[in-house]
């Protein structure tokens, strides 16, 4: 499996543009999807900086129905009019951002609604083995006091939006369970208890804004509720990629209390899912054990840091026997892949 951001809101791979929107690409044995498309057509841009052909994906997943998962839709239309596009039913409604002096309609492009390959999904569906969609996501745990500014209009007047429309994917591959949302409007602790009443455990991985962003600081009770968040999501054992509407407040409170279980998502990077293999396997060998309790993520080290950290003398020994076996794991990746001889190549935990 693989997964490439291909727009976040923050800088992250050479070349690659951003913007305040979200957009992944993936890669399973049976599919090429498009998991939302950013706010404008530059997620089409970087798929092309990256190499990534979207004329191959055979599906697109919505998250919900705002601008910034749903914008690039007309763009992505038209280089790619065979693939089907899922969206909750209620994707289609009217969406704005109201404040005292701000009336914004943050919905989509309404030509979406009408178009042949748009597939309205009603609750949760089954598309095949791999992929899952749900919604039905119950508010137990408290959400965002932002979504208080986000409305649904009917008629001439403005409701609150109960966020309905946002729905979940679940990828299923090599006994290792994905699980993708957009904003996590509805509070990523229900979105995680209506995972675990759905299929009975927690997943292995989880990508999805967690909708915490804030001008200005937190206040006390603020602060408070993240690090219960923090807390409750490292009880999973899931490991957590976050961006877009996270917030980089929110992000390194929770950091402090999740660790290696909490990584953020940037702009053009690439998700390696084999990372996920527990360090405790019985099929990893006691010295990629040992290469990899020395590492932290996103942390970048040369050899010679390594092998100081390991007690090794031996490069050739410390290449055989630690690094090779551990890069052919996808548990260690190189930061110039296409060259890995060069003086300048250094080695991340991925």
């Amino acid at each position: 499996m693989r997964i490439v951001n291909l727009v976040e809101n923050t800088a992250g791979a050479d070349s690659c543009g951003y913007e305040h929107g979200l957009s992944f690409y993936v890669e399973t044995e049976r599919h090429r999807l498009l998991v939302d498309s950013g706010a404008t057509d530059l997620f089409l841009h970087n798929a092309e900086t990256l190499g990534i052909d979207l004329r191959q994906v055979d599906a697109m997943v919505l998250s919900h129905g705002h601008y910034d998962h749903g914008g690039g839709i007309p763009a992505f239309v038209k280089i790619n009019p065979h693939a089907k596009i899922y969206m909750q039913r209620s994707a289609a409604g009217d969406y704005y951002h109201i404040e005292e002096d701000l009336e914004k309609y943050i919905g989509l492009d309404k030509k979406v609604m009408h178009m042949p390959q748009t597939v309205f999904v009603d609750g949760d569906q089954k598309l095949d083995e791999e992929l899952y969609l749900f919604s039905g996501i119950q508010k137990r745990n408290p959400v965002s006091a932002g979504n208080l500014k986000l409305k649904r209009r009917e008629g001439d007047s403005y409701v609150q939006d109960d966020f309905g429309h946002e729905q979940c994917l679940v990828i299923t591959q090599d006994q290792r369970h994905i699980l993708m949302s957009g904003c996590a409007h509805n509070g990523i602790l229900n979105i995680m208890d209506r995972y675990y009443e759905i299929f009975h455990e927690y997943p292995d991985m989880v990508i999805s804004g967690f909708h915490m962003k804030k001008h200005g600081a937190y206040g006390p009770e603020e602060q408070e509720e993240i690090r219960k968040t923090a807390e409750a999501l490292a009880d999973t054992h899931a490991v957590f990629y976050t961006g877009h509407c996270t917030g980089q407040q929110a992000y390194e409170i929770m950091k402090e209390i999740m660790g290696d279980q909490l990584m953020p998502i940037h702009s053009g990077m690439e998700i390696f899912i084999s990372a996920q293999i527990r360090e405790e396997n019985e099929l990893l060998s006691d010295a990629v054990k040992k290469l990899l309790e020395v590492m932290e993520y996103d942390i970048p080290y040369t050899s010679k840091v390594l092998m100081e950290k390991l007690g090794l003398r031996s490069r050739e020994g410390f290449r055989r026997n630690y690094l090779h076996p551990a890069i052919e794991l996808n548990l260690v990746r190189m930061t110039i892949p296409d060259k890995p001889n060069s003086r300048n190549q250094r080695y991340m935990k991925a």
